[in-house]
């Protein structure tokens, strides 16, 4: 069986996806994109380009869409951080992004009805509920695989391997050491 031609990459966010996306853009078998198509609808959404890379958080609302247009026939890496660390960079940014979004209107209104609530505890819930949707979707793949932001070096190495990309590797593992999008520290 050979390896599939799509790759998604499912996160929370917070937890290195910009810099992968930098990272696999340095590929010449595969191309690559970070949210490239997070603002589209319809199928146009997941009209991907055969070998394409696509990293994604808000893929993880879309996740039964995603099964439907790929299902098994994708592979798929599951991009994790430490949980509190991504906590804490959502709390750090939470009045703008997908954080604002899950705390006003996927919570419905959390911050007005739940007076009292530490910011950090709606960061904490949003991480929780991406992670455990990601898991579910990833539990009947073929094809998954780990990364964590930790050892991001050693788990792009796998992705190389996994998925046969080549191109300037050099060029791919110096993005790795750079950090992009990365939330100001308090």
């Amino acid at each position: 069986m050979s390896f599939p031609s799509h790759v998604f990459v499912l996160c929370t966010g917070r937890c290195g996806s910009t810099t992968l996306a930098r990272a696999c853009a340095h590929f010449d078998n595969w191309t690559a994109a970070h949210e490239s198509r997070s603002h589209l609808t319809g199928p146009a959404r997941f009209a991907f380009a055969q070998r394409h890379i696509e990293i994604d958080n808000r893929l993880a609302w879309l996740l039964g869409r995603l099964d439907r247009h790929y299902g098994d026939g994708a592979a798929y890496v599951h991009l994790t951080r430490d949980a509190e660390e991504v906590a804490q960079s959502f709390a750090r940014r939470a009045g703008q992004g997908i954080l604002k979004a899950y705390r006003n209107d996927i919570l419905l209104k959390a911050p007005v009805r739940a007076k009292g609530t530490p910011l950090i505890d709606y960061c904490r819930d949003y991480v929780e509920t991406v992670t455990e949707n990601i898991r579910l979707f990833l539990k009947d793949k073929t094809h998954v695989m780990p990364m964590t932001l930790e050892t991001m070096g050693q788990d792009f190495d796998r992705l190389i391997g996994w998925t046969g990309a080549t191109g300037d590797l050099g060029a791919a593992r110096a993005t790795l050491a750079e950090r992009h999008n990365a939330s100001r520290q308090p």
